[in-house]
């Protein structure tokens, strides 16, 4: 019995130790391929469909001037930082494959 309790201290530990390890607490970034359902330049951020759910997308001080560029209903590719405690993703680029607009590809920085 106390060598079962003395390797559960040990074993117990040691997976949430791993578990740390293995799944770091940085962002990830991820790409969507959606729609533009809406742009509120107010609120600085884009509304955006994807596998049959709408999330928004907050976009960074760089890309502000941009977002009203953006066509709605065009097809866009958007570059995510996907972020922890329940906020919504932060916009890194975007390049959009349909819908008319002066601005392409914006890579974070300039529009082109």
């Amino acid at each position: 019995m106390f060598v079962m309790r003395t390797m559960l201290l040990v074993i117990v530990p040691s997976f949430f130790l791993f578990s740390l390890l293995a799944s770091p607490g940085f962002a990830e970034d991820k790409s969507f391929y959606s729609p533009v359902i809406q742009v509120d330049a107010d609120a600085h951020r884009i509304l955006i469909s994807t596998l049959g759910g709408i999330f928004w997308i907050d976009v960074p001080e760089t890309a502000k001037p941009h977002i009203e560029k953006l066509p709605i209903s065009g097809l866009v590719d958007f570059v995510v930082e996907i972020r922890d405690n329940g906020q919504a993703p932060l916009l890194k680029t975007w390049k959009v494959k349909s819908g008319e607009t002066s601005c392409l590809h914006f890579d974070g920085k300039t529009c082109k």
